[in-house]
């Protein structure tokens, strides 16, 4: 059952990463500051430093929600969502590379563990029982 439960945590950190940076994906395009998927190469660099931004701290989210959901050793499970993250940063590297700024992709490849980790280690800081001062 423990396996279950270490499957979901990793699961639900990557799910909560996918579904909040498409759903302002979709959001963006729909108000019009985002051009339509199909005009990828329409995105100006302020435009990805946004999306970057805000998958940024989607990332951060992620790590925290697995790190929460874990049912032990919670940075092992955070860890395993952070090299994930780095796998599909390097497919986003290598499909995205035609498609826009190269920065971009990289960027998002690069910080893809340290930002996931930072989440996990937020949440286990928000754990630790404090220590009365004396």
């Amino acid at each position: 059952m423990t396996i279950l439960k270490s499957i979901g945590a990793v699961l639900a950190g990557l799910i909560t990463v996918v579904v909040l940076s498409m759903g302002t994906d979709w959001v963006l395009e729909q108000v019009g500051i985002f051009p339509p998927v199909s005009d990828q190469g329409l995105f100006v660099t302020w435009m990805l430093v946004v999306a970057f931004l805000y998958r940024s701290l989607y990332a951060i989210v992620g790590g925290y929600v697995t790190a929460m959901l874990a049912p032990d050793e919670q940075m092992r499970h955070v860890k395993i969502l952070a090299v994930l993250g780095v796998i599909g940063g390097i497919a986003g590297v290598v499909a995205g590379w035609n498609l826009s700024q190269h920065w971009y992709p990289t960027l998002l490849a690069v910080t893809a563990f340290p930002l996931v980790w930072l989440g996990g280690k937020l949440r286990m800081r928000n754990t630790q029982p404090a220590i009365p001062v004396v």
